[in-house]
């Protein structure tokens, strides 16, 4: 029987303070994943440590999958932040998105146990009903483009990077799981880019 708090819309932040608490709570969250299993993170101490009130926490995140797929949300946009302050590189489309990509698995098996929680929260949502699930891949994608400098895709380069972001998870899961090495799946992932984007279609700016 799913709790009542799952069952309710989550409100989006609208006012600078709404947004601030809204951002402390994401904070506080990835800082308790870091350092614990999905399980062993409860709701009231993810409040505590953001600040807020548990009714403030539930009105944004029904679910502790709603708050994790905020996070890795979050993760993403922070880390296109940071691309926008790095200089362009002069390499090809395929080493711009590897490089991407690399800087991506490196900053998420810095800390495995908020990685895990992020990803098994987006593996288990269905957008219907936890619509942030749809913005890990816009958000990526997007930037993914942009790296590789595409200012208008074709329908085969979006095909070409979901693909590719799809490749990437799948890697970083091995690695989680203990199945692969970091040098492995970045030795995968530079073979991928290399065989996938050698030949993207849309306007190179």
């Amino acid at each position: 029987m799913p709790r009542l708090a799952e069952a309710r819309d989550a409100a989006e932040p609208s006012s600078v303070e709404q947004r601030a608490r809204y951002g402390r709570i994401l904070d506080a969250a990835a800082v308790l994943a870091s350092e614990k299993e999905l399980e062993r993170v409860q709701m009231h101490e993810v409040a505590k440590s953001a600040g807020v009130a548990i009714g403030t926490l539930y009105r944004y995140f029904p679910s502790k999958t709603h708050l994790f797929v905020a996070v890795m949300v979050d993760q993403i946009d922070q880390m296109g932040v940071g691309l926008t302050k790095r200089p362009k590189g002069t390499g090809s489309p395929a080493d711009a998105v590897y490089e991407i990509l690399l800087r991506a698995t490196r900053a998420l098996l810095r800390r495995p146990m908020l990685a895990t929680a992020m990803i098994q929260s987006a593996a288990t949502s269905n957008a219907a009903t936890i619509p942030d699930v749809a913005k890990i891949d816009q958000h990526f994608d997007a930037q993914l483009l942009d790296a590789a400098g595409i200012a208008n895709p074709s329908v085969r380069d979006t095909t070409v990077i979901r693909l590719i972001v799809s490749l990437w998870f799948g890697l970083i899961q091995s690695s989680l799981n203990g199945r692969a090495s970091i040098p492995e799946i970045e030795s995968d992932l530079r073979i991928a880019c290399d065989l996938l984007l050698a030949d993207l279609t849309g306007t190179v700016r």
